[in-house]
């Protein structure tokens, strides 16, 4: 199994495409905008094999500072080495299933505030929950509401 540290930002699957002398790895609108990774801002990505990637078989990658993260750019790619549901994304792209469903309750740790004020965690994968009425450094207890490809939403339950 891939170890994965504290340090990661975000993780999903993605895919390599060319464009003239560069390799780049898109990066999901929602990554910027859920603050998991910003624009101008340099990056280590880890780029693991899809089918089955075990430690030995993972590259680590840097770019050695010469790219910037941003919107259709470079940033981390995707699995813990562990088999998930995948389900195709608008693009065709095979992506794994959210790691939660409605009425799963769970431990979280509120990380930042969102635009409208909401409490924001991130749980496997990089994958978002939104919490109302929920401050940086709580960690309630949540019951998933509403699933989404990129974001749920929960209500706390106990704090």
């Amino acid at each position: 199994m891939v170890e994965i540290t504290d340090s990661l930002a975000c993780l999903y699957t993605g895919q390599v495409e060319s464009r003239g002398d560069d390799y780049v790895v898109t990066v999901p609108a929602s990554e910027i905008e859920h603050g998991s990774v910003s624009v101008g801002e340099t990056y280590r990505i880890a780029v693991l094999d899809r089918a089955g990637a075990s430690s030995e078989a993972a590259t680590e990658a840097s770019d050695g500072g010469t790219r910037s993260a941003s919107a259709g750019d470079d940033a981390a790619s995707p699995s813990d080495g562990e088999q998930r549901p995948t389900s195709r994304g608008a693009a065709g792209a095979v992506q794994p299933d959210p790691p939660v469903s409605e009425g799963e309750v769970r431990d979280v740790t509120i990380e930042t505030l969102g635009d409208k004020g909401d409490g924001i965690a991130k749980i496997e994968r990089g994958y978002v929950v939104i919490v109302p009425d929920a401050e940086p450094g709580e960690e309630p207890t949540v019951e998933i509401t509403s699933v989404r490809e990129n974001v749920s939403f929960a209500n706390i339950v106990d704090e």
